[in-house]
Formats: structure tokens, sequence, C-alpha cells
């Protein structure tokens, strides 16, 4: 199939709103979080600027179920309290890539290393009365274990995932959810109109 070209992304969108962007991850999740998430789009729009953390050089992330999420942190902490960006993008990619590795224990020290980082984010987004949303577009190292077989499990799963929303708005979740509401409940969260061209619906609701 051609590839579909898509109008008023969300990242288009904002620079349409005269926003500004911050779009941050490691080598191996870099990609998603800038050309796949502008809708195959290389280019940056305007307002947007990237920042790329190199990924550990390992054979497999086992050997460092951490990767660079400690230098990650670091810079999107600075990203939030400097007050730059109207919003920020980013992917912390321990889940995925040391959950296809299949080691329970790798995947354990991964986790453990993201609950260290997302406390710090949530501390840093609070202390500047920002909002945040945590969320993934699949499942991964919450089953390392084939139930079936006994065997370690390296695919991604379909299990649901989580939608967690910290900020000062007393807000009302709505029930269900897929991956095109996200977009339109960040810009419901700022406050902003979402274009037609999104068919997803906001998944909070401000009360």
């Amino acid at each position: 199939y051609p590839p579909a070209s898509l109008a008023n992304t969300f990242g288009e969108w904002m620079a349409k709103n005269d926003k500004t962007q911050l779009r941050i991850s490691e080598t191996e999740k870099y990609a998603h979080v800038t050309f796949f998430f502008n809708g195959g789009v290389e280019e940056p729009f305007a307002g947007e600027e990237r920042i790329l953390i190199n990924s550990p050089k390992v054979a497999t992330y086992d050997l460092q179920p951490e990767m660079s999420s400690a230098e990650l942190t670091e810079k999107l902490v600075a990203a939030i309290e400097s007050g730059k960006y109207d919003t920020i993008i980013c992917n912390y990619p321990n889940g995925d890539m040391v959950g296809h590795t299949g080691v329970m224990e790798a995947a354990i020290k991964a986790v453990e290393a993201l609950d260290n980082c997302i406390e710090q984010v949530t501390k840093a987004v609070e202390s500047v009365g920002g909002q945040l949303l945590i969320t993934a577009d699949h499942g991964n190292a919450e089953q390392m274990r084939d139930p079936a077989t006994g065997q370690a499990h390296t695919a991604h799963t379909n299990l649901p995932v989580p939608l967690i929303y910290v900020g000062e708005k007393n807000v009302k979740a709505v029930e269900g959810g897929k991956l095109s509401d996200i977009a339109p409940t960040m810009l419901s969260l700022m406050g902003m109109e979402i274009p037609q061209e999104m068919t997803g619906k906001p998944l909070f609701i401000v009360e």
C-alpha cells in the first residue's frame, strides 16, 4: 500500500497553533517520537526541538536493563523545569527492549529503573504546575513467560495498557480507549481545539 498522507497530526497542529514542543528518547525509540509520531514526516515542525540520547552499546539489553534511562531522565527533567516547551513527548524503551530478551531478572531491573525515572519526572512536572500522561502503545515486560509452555515470552502482548494522569485538574476517566484517543486527550487537557482529522476522543474529562 502507498504511504498515507496525514493532515493535522499532533505535531503539525501544535505548530499551527504556535506552540513549542520537544521530542526526546534513546536511539531505540527516537524514530517513534519523531518520524512515526509526526505521521511519517522527517523534518521537525516549526517550534519542534529534538534530543537524542545514545542507547548503550551492548549485544542484548538484558546486559544493561537500565539502558540510558538515567541520562534521558536528566535531560527530560531539565527540559520540564526550563519552561521552554508547551508539550514534551518522551519514550522510555526499557520495558519493550528488555522484554524482548525474555530474561525475567533483567526485566525486573528495567522496570525498577523506570520507577525511579518516572518518580523524578512526576516531581518535575508537579513543581512547574504541569500535566503528565503516562501510557504505552503495547505491552511486553508484564509477561515474561508463556503460561502454556513455560518458555520465555519475548513478543509484544495484546493486553490493555494503562493511561495515567498526573496534574492539578480534577478529571474523570472515560471507559475504553485506543491509541488514536491519546492526541485528542492531550489537546483537551491543554484547552486546545481538536482538529476534525482526529477521529479519537478525549479519555479524560475535566470536571
